[in-house]
Order: structure tokens, then C-alpha cells, then sequence
């Protein structure tokens, strides 16, 4: 049983380094927008408060996440996209005060929960530790959004090994909503940490393999950048698909980002 306290801190640290960028942000730069069209730096704030509200009630009150379910199966394609746009409108105080409250409790529910308990979600149910993850997740690559839209560099660091984990984890998620039969055999993946760490995942003498920087793979899992700019190498038909539709992220494929210099 994975013990949660490690990516929950990691997940604090990470919305302490979001919430540092945007924190003394003029009014007018929350209306720049972001790589996700028709996102300003408000939507993507305001999304990850709502998903964190979304989070809470999974971990807290199972009966009102269900409802939640039931709400956005009458509008698959436009629910997330009204959360954001609900949260953007409020005054900039409002909506950072939100967002840290929802985080915080969030995070002290996660740690108060039961060893073992699990908790529904949009996909499968999740481990404290697995939804903390799937929060950081969220979490660093919606920063990345924002600080595109703000000129700024987000040095990377060793927290993505969460994110690299759960990329190599939603493999077989990532062909299924593709509607391809996952394959059957295990890849080995080994990523070059921020650190310069190994990080290695599956069978050691795996025929079919990924290897490159974790940056790289992080950024491919969350569509963060298109694998023509990405140097990551894979070996073998199944691996070298992978490539070509991962996300690590729950809901129907993604439409990711277009390559540098291909037309908008």
C-alpha cells in the first residue's frame, strides 16, 4: 500500500510554485491567454479550483461527487469548459482565495483518509496517493499553461517522477480511448530525470522501449508539446503508437498541441 505523504507534499509544493506566479499578477495579465484556446491565466486558476472542489467531494462525499458525474454526462462536451468559465468571472481575490481553500482542504483530506480507502473518479477509482498525483499532474501542467502566457520558464524538478509514473501507468488507458487493443507485453521505459537521475519502468530486456528525457515524456503525456519537438526515442510498432496518442490524463483524447512552426 503506497504511502501518500510523499506526492502530497510534492503536490503542496508544486501549487505553492503556481500560486507564487500568479499571486501578484496585474488584472489585466489575467486576461492573457494561454496555449489552451479560449483559456486566460483566470480559466486555467479556475479550473484547477474546480477540479480540486471536484477531488474534495470524491474524497469526502461520495453521494455529491455522483451527482457531479451525473451532471456532466448531460454535457460531456462543454462541462469542464463551464467550470472554468464560472470561476474566471469572479473578482481575481475571490477566485485565488477559492483556489487556495479548495487546495488546502483537498489536502488535508487526503491526508486524514483511511489506509487502503479508494475513491470514485471520472475513470477508475483512486488511492489517496493516485488522486494526490493525478492532482499534481494537473496541477504542473496547467502551470505550464500560465507560464507560457506569461513569458516565464518553469525550471523542472525531480516531483515529475509522479507524472512520468502515471504516464508509463495509463498506457493501456491511452490506446483504449483510441479504441485500440492495448498491448499485451510491458514496454521498458527509462527517462533521464531533471536530476540526471535513471528513472526506469518495466521489464529490463522489454524488445519494445522509451527512452529520453522525463521533461520530454511529461510533457507528451499531459499534451503539453507535440512529439515532433520532444527527444524521445521509441523501439518497436507498439511503443513508437504510444508515442503518438499518450495522455495520462482521464476523458476522451486529447487533440494535444501542435508541432513548432506547423500553422495554427
Amino acid at each position: 500500500m503506497a504511502d501518500p505523504t510523499p506526492v502530497i507534499d510534492d503536490l503542496r509544493a508544486e501549487s505553492d510554485e503556481l500560486d507564487l506566479l500568479v499571486a501578484e499578477l496585474r488584472p489585466e495579465q489575467w486576461a492573457l491567454s494561454t496555449p489552451a484556446p479560449g483559456w486566460t491565466v483566470a480559466h486555467q486558476i479556475a479550473h484547477l479550483a474546480w477540479t480540486d472542489r471536484s477531488a474534495l467531494l470524491a474524497v469526502t462525499d461520495a453521494g455529491a461527487f455522483h451527482a457531479l458525474v451525473e451532471k456532466a454526462l448531460t454535457r460531456p462536451d462543454s462541462f469542464v469548459d463551464e467550470g472554468a468559465e464560472e470561476g474566471a468571472r469572479l473578482p481575481v481575490a475571490e477566485l485565488l482565495s477559492t483556489w487556495r481553500a479548495g487546495r488546502t482542504a483537498l489536502e488535508a483530506a487526503l491526508r486524514e483518509a483511511q489506509p487502503g480507502a479508494r475513491f470514485p473518479w471520472y475513470g477508475p477509482p483512486m488511492s489517496a496517493a493516485s488522486m494526490a498525483t493525478a492532482r499534481l499532474m494537473e496541477t504542473w501542467a496547467h502551470a505550464l499553461d500560465v507560464a507560457d502566457a506569461l513569458g516565464v520558464v518553469r525550471p523542472p524538478s525531480d516531483r515529475l517522477r509522479h507524472v512520468a509514473r502515471l504516464g508509463v501507468r495509463t498506457r493501456d488507458f491511452a490506446f483504449g480511448v483510441h479504441g485500440l487493443t492495448p498491448p499485451v507485453e510491458e514496454f521498458r521505459v527509462e527517462l533521464t530525470a531533471p536530476s540526471g537521475a535513471l528513472w526506469t519502468y518495466g521489464p529490463e530486456d522489454a524488445p519494445q522501449r522509451v527512452t529520453g528525457p522525463a521533461l520530454d515524456f511529461c510533457l507528451l503525456v499531459t499534451q503539453r508539446a507535440n512529439r515532433a519537438d520532444l527527444a524521445l526515442h521509441a523501439e518497436g510498432p507498439d511503443a513508437d503508437r504510444w508515442l503518438d496518442i499518450a495522455q495520462a490524463f482521464a476523458g476522451p483524447p486529447g487533440t494535444g498541441r501542435k508541432a513548432k512552426g506547423e500553422p495554427t
